[in-house]
């Protein structure tokens, strides 16, 4: 699958009504009018462009947004997430992840305490994790066929979030506020 055709997938996704899983949905069956091959590569792209959101300032500011923490769990599903801002505002805070203090929907939430925040509201797409998984399994049947095909194909893609770059401490406040300092301000207004 060719990057644009990813994005634009991604896009219209993120475009649909409902709600996050709603969306999800809605890829899996557009995936499973798509060959085979074409499923495989959209996991193949999502994992790729997950994955250069999984760095340290990026997790430090997820953990700026979650008011001061930030699962593995919750992080992983923050960066896809991310992706279903789009692609021009992903390559904008993958780049640098303090402009995610000009991101409307950030903003948002950073005006109202977080235990009002709705499910709509919460930084996260859990379930696009799973849209290549059932749109394989719909079309081929075969339950877990995606994870064999890519091991087959000799690609094992990561499970959970494991920044590869220069390792720092994301819960150091002083430091946190210097390498994010629009965002680390953003939220530090914050109504508890």
């Amino acid at each position: 699958m060719t990057d644009e055709a990813f994005w634009l997938l991604i896009e219209r996704a993120a475009e649909q009504a409902g709600d996050r899983d709603e969306q999800a949905e809605w890829l899996a069956e557009e995936l499973t009018r798509l060959p085979v091959e074409q499923i495989v590569g959209f996991q193949i792209q999502l994992s790729a462009h997950r994955l250069r959101a999984d760095t340290w300032d990026m997790w430090a500011a997820a953990r700026v947004i979650f008011d001061g923490f930030c699962s593995d769990d919750s992080f992983w599903y923050f960066q896809l997430w991310l992706l279903g801002l789009g692609r021009h505002t992903f390559d904008r805070v993958v780049a640098e992840p303090d402009l995610l203090a000009e991101v409307e929907s950030v903003r948002a939430l950073a005006a109202k305490p977080l235990r009002t925040w709705s499910e709509r509201d919460w930084p996260d797409w859990e379930s696009l994790d799973y849209a290549a998984a059932t749109a394989y399994q719909d079309a081929t049947g075969r339950e877990l066929g995606l994870e064999k095909a890519l091991l087959d194909a000799g690609i094992d893609l990561p499970v959970n979030p494991d920044p590869a770059d220069v390792d720092w401490d994301p819960s150091d406040l002083t430091v946190v506020a210097a390498r994010l300092p629009r965002l680390s301000l953003l939220f530090s207004a914050r109504v508890r």
